[in-house]
Formats: structure tokens, sequence, C-alpha cells
């Protein structure tokens, strides 16, 4: 078994899901309405793309669900790896809103959360080595 998360964007799915390729690598794949043979106002918009083969798996689509401003979906990184973390960290929060930078907490990890210029919620927790 396998839990794969999927996102809901609102036109802009392409653009996203090549910003966290460029972030997280792997291989795309989009498919448009169009292309599935779908007619709509939109058919250059996203029915199912999907990233995977790099550091994390992702699916998403243009417009089943998918709210003005960000989804209610949030997406947690776990690692030890402190320099991999926050080099996706600074990538992932550029353009975005920081609630918790990543620092250490209470409990001895170090600790991040924000929304992605996208809308998308992320949190990350870096373990100890």
């Amino acid at each position: 078994m396998e839990l794969v998360v999927y996102l809901s964007f609102k036109g802009n799915c392409r653009e996203a899901m090549e910003f966290y390729k460029s972030v997280f690598g792997g291989e795309l794949t989009l498919n448009t309405y169009e292309e599935q043979g779908e007619t709509r106002e939109n058919n250059d918009w996203i029915i199912h793309s999907e990233l995977s083969g790099g550091d994390i798996k992702l699916m998403a689509s243009d417009g089943s669900g998918a709210s003005d401003k960000s989804t209610k979906t949030e997406i947690s990184l776990v690692g030890k790896d402190e320099a991999k973390m926050r080099k996706v960290y600074e990538k992932l929060s550029e353009g975005g809103q920081i609630y918790v930078p990543p620092e250490k907490q209470r409990w001895g990890d170090i600790y991040g959360r924000w929304h992605d210029k996208y809308g998308v919620l992320w949190s990350m927790n870096i373990g100890k080595a």
C-alpha cells in the first residue's frame, strides 16, 4: 500500500507541478483535459499529473475541489538530513507565507510550517541524525 498526496489547483497545476519537480526531482507527467477527450472551457488545464521518482510522489489536477487561495491539505516532510531539508524549505517557502521558520522546538527537533506560493500548506520536522 502507498499513500500519495493528490492536490487540486485552479488553473496553475502545470506551473506548480513543474516547480515541485525543480525542488524534489523525479519525472513529471502532465495530461490536459483536451488530451483526454474532455471538452471544457479550459481545455489546457491539467486533468491529471504525477511527479514520481524523486524525493516524493505527488499527484495533482486543475479544477476538482480547488479553492481560490489554498488547498485544505498539509504536506509534512520528515527527515534527518538538516542541510537537505533546509534547502528544500528555502525553495518551497520562497514567495509563500512562513508561519514557523525551521527552528529548534521544545521536543528537540527542528520544525517549520508555511504556505508555498501556490497555497499548499507544508510542515517540516528535522529529527536528530
